[in-house]
C-alpha cells in the first residue's frame, strides 16, 4: 500500500508541475534513442522470443513482454548476458550478438518514428538548439535507427554505452554527451523511455521527460523522471515548452 500512495502522489505531483522551466534559457536537449526515438522494443522483444527458447532458456518457454521488460528492456548488453549466461559471458555476449542482427533484419520493415518525433525536431532546430544522441545501444544499431529516421543531420554527437567506461544507468553517457556539445546540465533537458536511462540522466544532474512507449508508468516513476508523457503529441509536452519557451524569451509565433 504505501508504494501505491507513494506512485499515486507522484503521479498526481507530475501532473500538475510537468515544468522545464528550470533549464531555461535552453541550451540542449538529449535523447536516447531505442524506445525515444523509434518504438524499437517490440521489435527487441520479438527477437528475444524467438531466439531464447532456442538455447533453451526458461525451459524453452518464450519469455512474457513482461519479463522482456523488466529484465532486458534499455540494458546494455554486457548486462543481458550476465543474466542469460551468469557462467559463460563469452557465451552470452554472442548471443547478445545474434540477438542485435536479428533486430537490425527486422527493423529495416518494421522500425517508425515516436508519434509527433518530427514535431518537437522541428521546435528544437527554430531554436538552434544543440541536440545529441545518447544511447545503450551497439553503434552498429544507434546509427542504423538514426539514419533509418533521417536524422543523420540532426544529431551533433553520438554517445554510445559501450565506448564509455561505463554504460547506463551510469550517468557517465550522459555527461559525455554534454561535453560533446559544450553544454551545461543547467540548461539541459532529456528524452528517456527506460528506468536504466532515467537513472542515468538524472544522476547527470539533468531533468527527465520519461515516454511510456515501451514501458508502464510505476516502473518509470521509480527513476524520478520530471513528468511522463506518451508520445511527443502529448498536450503535456507542448505545454512545458511553452513555458519554458516563455522563460527563455524564445517562443515563436
Amino acid at each position: 500500500m504505501p508504494n501505491c500512495l507513494f506512485i499515486f502522489l507522484f503521479c498526481v505531483r507530475a501532473t500538475s508541475k510537468s515544468s522545464l522551466s528550470g533549464v531555461a534559457p535552453l541550451e540542449a536537449v538529449l535523447f536516447d534513442i531505442d524506445g525515444t526515438l523509434c518504438d524499437s522494443d517490440p521489435i527487441h522483444y520479438y527477437a528475444f522470443r524467438e531466439m531464447l527458447p532456442e538455447i533453451g532458456f526458461n525451459g524453452g518457454v518464450p519469455i512474457t513482454e513482461e519479463y522482456y521488460i523488466e529484465n532486458f528492456a534499455g540494458k546494455h548488453n554486457d548486462d543481458v548476458a550476465r543474466i542469460l549466461f551468469p557462467d559463460d559471458f563469452e557465451r552470452g555476449l554472442k548471443f547478445t550478438e545474434d540477438k542485435e542482427a536479428m533486430f537490425r533484419r527486422l527493423a529495416v520493415d518494421k522500425l517508425k518514428p515516436v508519434n509527433g518525433l518530427y514535431k518537437v525536431k522541428k521546435w528544437i532546430e527554430d531554436r538552434g538548439l544543440k541536440r545529441a544522441a545518447v544511447t545503450n545501444a551497439p553503434r552498429v544499431n544507434a546509427e542504423l535507427m538514426i539514419s533509418m529516421l533521417g536524422l543523420s543531420d540532426f544529431f551533433q554527437g553520438l554517445v554510445i554505452g559501450n565506448e564509455c567506461e561505463h554504460a547506463k544507468p551510469h550517468p557517465e553517457p550522459y555527461l559525455k554527451g554534454l561535453e560533446i556539445l559544450k553544454a551545461s546540465k543547467e540548461h539541459t533537458f532529456v528524452f528517456e523511455d527506460s528506468v536504466s536511462g532515467i537513472k542515468a540522466a538524472v544522476a547527470a544532474g539533468m531533468p527527465v521527460v520519461g515516454l511510456t512507449t515501451g514501458n508502464p508508468e510505476h516502473i518509470l516513476v521509480e527513476a524520478k523522471p520530471t513528468f511522463l508523457i506518451k508520445d511527443y503529441e502529448d498536450p503535456k509536452l507542448w505545454a512545458a515548452l511553452e513555458e519554458l519557451d516563455k522563460k527563455s524569451g524564445t517562443s515563436r509565433a
